[in-house]
């Protein structure tokens, strides 16, 4: 059976172990889940007074987003209730932090995901310049109503997200015997690919790998979700910082520091990966073990 201790809502999935072909109808079930998002802004913004273009760039993710991850969740959850009398369940969020505790891998992800945003904000100064509709899309996330963006950036996002990523693509692939470097690394592709735009995607990447490695070594969904808090939160804070306004990466702001701190960075991550790596793999491995009568060792 699965483990006690997770969050309530994510026990009913623990038996839900996607294969790659359910990865697949995931994929499908979030696009559903925009597109019935997308339907439902535009007809409340329709009944709504005032003009609807306003409603919809205030309050449409606040709507929408939540709302396209229902299918996926939906589907899961009937997934997990037909293999529950068949499959050992594996939880979605375990806690297997010894030999270092709680407080010190909270501190330690968080300032290594900061590590990580420095670092990755490299890979985007070699793309073009951002396309103005976008820009002024992505602003509106972390310069517009800031406790709106706090409820859709800091909370939403790093729950839903996580829970699809994580807690379904990664640890599905683990249940089902991929190699943990594979499904790390297609877990974090797989959450570059849902920002659909390439100056989102490649950092994302970069921090799904971080956060998939500190998945795999912990089981803890808990700490990744922490993980995607700070690294939202940090730029919504940054995006109400009136003097860094116009700021679009690390080098805006940190100019020509900026490389004194991506040295100093690189080193903090390479340390936070080698304290993960004592984590002994045999406490992480009932996180993603099966019965054999489910699937081939």
């Amino acid at each position: 059976m699965a483990r006690r201790g997770n969050f309530d809502v994510l026990s009913k999935y623990a038996w839900c172990i996607p294969s790659g072909g359910d990865i697949v109808i995931l994929v499908l079930m979030f696009l559903l889940g925009a597109l019935i998002g997308t339907g439902v802004v535009f007809i409340v913004a329709l009944f709504m007074g005032g003009s609807a273009d306003t409603f919809a760039a205030e309050y449409g993710t606040l709507i929408s987003y939540p709302i396209m991850f229902i299918p996926p969740m939906m589907w899961a959850a009937g997934q997990s209730r037909r293999n529950r009398m068949e499959y050992k369940g594996l939880a979605l969020d375990n806690g297997n932090v010894a030999p270092h505790g709680w407080l010190l891998c909270v501190l330690m992800v968080m300032a290594a995901t900061l590590a990580a945003g420095i670092v990755g904000d490299l890979s985007t100064s070699w793309l073009p310049p951002m396309p103005a509709w976008l820009e002024e899309a992505l602003k509106g996330l972390t310069t517009g109503n800031i406790w709106i963006n706090f409820i859709c950036v800091s909370l939403f996002a790093p729950f839903f997200e996580e829970w699809l990523c994580r807690g379904m693509v990664e640890r599905g692939l683990l249940g089902r015997g991929v190699k943990p470097v594979w499904a790390i690394v297609l877990s974090a592709l797989f959450f570059a690919v849902i920002h659909l735009n390439p100056w989102q995607a490649i950092p994302a990447f970069l921090l799904g790998c971080l956060f998939g490695y500190v998945y795999y070594k912990t089981g803890s969904l808990k700490l990744t979700m922490l993980m995607h808090f700070t690294n939202n939160t940090f730029a919504l804070i940054m995006g109400h910082v009136d003097s860094l306004e116009n700021a679009e990466s690390w080098m805006d702001v940190l100019g020509p520091g900026y490389w004194y701190c991506f040295a100093a960075a690189v080193l903090l991550l390479v340390l936070v990966i080698k304290a993960f790596a004592k984590i002994p793999l045999e406490g992480r491995k009932g996180a993603f073990e099966v019965l054999p009568s489910a699937f081939e060792d």
